[in-house]
């Protein structure tokens, strides 16, 4: 391994959109998470579901910031570090970028300000309508960049200029491009599930210290129902993106599944430790056949493992082969955590359980996990393209000097070392104070097992005016 400007520039890449990738992957959900709270408010008059949209707020225009602030450092870099990949291909996805802040971005800027600061500026219902619109605007962020990076995955839709550049032939088909569909979906669902599995650790958080149990109660159970439909869901989606990869991309797909020998009955390799250099994996534990059922190889062709591409045109094994199961593994988490709490709520023993409760909170972090592991297995995967198939990724590097790289990498470590940990930190003090409640804490003497919230007085509805401040 040489540390060029070509490695120095991925890491750094890949350092920054780490960074940014976290906080629109919360935002997408919770822009939606609020809209539905002060829809709920609108419609019961209960002061409890707007207690949780005034806290969430906060955190939500906390993510939002840091993650404008991280996603414009990591555009700078196609121009500092790929500028030839951005003139290769620039007439493509410039104009899908562009888009994303003609559209996503002018409304979320519009409607910010009136979401942030509006409750007593403006009606209950502006100011629903600007969370609503805010929400759309996190969805049509994501569409965008989902469609750009899609197409870099699965290209189609262009074709080369006569001085060698892409030009678009048909932007309907480079935007809904083979891979776009499934990963799109699979992106928001993940970004709900991520808000799901935050919201649901911090309310149960706040249930273990026995502060504002009604809203944390309701916040919990919101985030169980997301959990429950939504987790199922994501596995079916992720299902159909496998199918899509494993037509298009067969080395990443081969590389993920473990898959060294090219065979009709592939196995699933739950464990092992891929060698690349006697090119079978170590100490591994597999389900025979597995792979070919999952994929439905039912006219037992052959599935490509990677003796099938020279060494040249396959991604890092160990990399894509161990975030891939770092993903299904947090997955398989939130299935269980969604279907448990269910089970729980069905027998109206939610309340009481603890140890739920307890697991709740240790998980909240895995959305996250799960999103990071996620995307690396997809752009380390895609390696050691840039555009797969047609643009190589060490053609795309500007012609910059390793010192350079070097020094600007170090330089975004100790600035994001510090202000992004700083408002991380922040943050996870919002989420340990919790929500505030129109009910008075419950006595601390209770026997153990007792209902959270039990003989509370009931809240009384209509303490606060529509469109009051807290």
């Amino acid at each position: 391994m040489e540390w060029d400007a070509l490695l120095l520039s991925r890491l750094q890449f890949a350092f920054t959109i780490g960074f940014h990738i976290i906080f629109p992957a919360f935002t997408i959900g919770l822009a939606s998470f609020l809209a539905v709270l002060e829809g709920l408010w609108l419609f019961t008059k209960k002061p409890l579901f707007k207690n949780l949209y005034l806290f969430w707020v906060k955190i939500f225009a906390l993510s939002f910031g840091m993650g404008v602030v991280s996603g414009v450092v990591m555009s700078y870099q196609f121009g500092t570090n790929w500028s030839v990949f951005s003139a290769q291909a620039g007439s493509v996805i410039g104009p899908l970028l562009a888009y994303e802040v003609l559209t996503a971005f002018f409304l979320e800027a519009s409607f910010l300000g009136i979401m942030l600061f509006g409750w007593k500026r403006v009606g209950p219902g502006l100011h629903f309508f600007a969370t609503i619109m805010v929400a759309i605007g996190t969805l049509t962020s994501a569409f965008w960049i989902l469609a750009a990076n899609s197409w870099m995955q699965t290209p189609q839709g262009f074709a080369f200029a006569e001085d060698g550049t892409m030009v678009a032939t048909s932007f309907v088909e480079v935007i809904f491009n083979p891979s776009f569909p499934s990963r799109f979906a699979h992106m928001v669902l993940a970004a709900y599930l991520t808000t799901a599995m935050a919201v649901g650790g911090a309310s149960a958080f706040a249930l273990l210290k026995r502060r504002a149990i009604p809203e944390s109660r309701t916040a919990m159970r919101m985030a169980i129902l997301m959990m429950a439909i939504v987790a199922p869901l994501q596995v079916v989606v992720g299902h159909e993106s496998g199918m899509v990869a494993i037509e298009h991309q067969p080395a990443k797909v081969a590389a993920m599944e473990g898959w060294w020998q090219t065979r009709p009955d592939q196995p699933t390799v739950l464990i092992g430790w891929p060698d690349e250099t006697q090119e079978r994996n170590l100490f591994e534990f597999t389900i025979p056949n597995g792979g070919s059922l999952v994929f439905g190889n039912e006219a037992e062709e052959e599935l490509r493992g990677l003796d099938d591409f020279p060494a040249s045109e396959r991604p890092p094994v160990g990399i894509v082969f161990w975030a891939f199961r770092i993903m299904v593994g947090m997955g398989l988490v939130m299935v269980t955590l969604g279907l448990w709490g269910a089970l729980w709520w069905a027998l109206k023993r939610l309340d009481a359980a603890r140890w739920y409760q307890r697991f709740l909170v240790l998980a909240a972090p895995s959305g996250f996990v799960a999103v990071l592991a996620g995307w690396v297995a997809a752009e380390v995967g895609r390696q050691p393209y840039l555009v797969y198939g047609v643009f190589r990724t060490a053609d795309g590097v500007s012609p910059v000097t390793t010192e350079t790289v070097a020094a600007s990498l170090l330089f975004f470590m100790i600035v994001y070392a510090i202000i992004f940990v700083a408002g991380a930190l922040y943050i996870l003090r919002l989420v340990a104070k919790g929500p505030e409640s129109d009910e008075p804490e419950p006595v601390s003497n209770q026997p153990p097992g007792t209902p959270l919230g039990a003989g509370v007085e009931e809240a009384r509805p209509g303490r606060f005016a529509e469109g009051e401040a807290r």
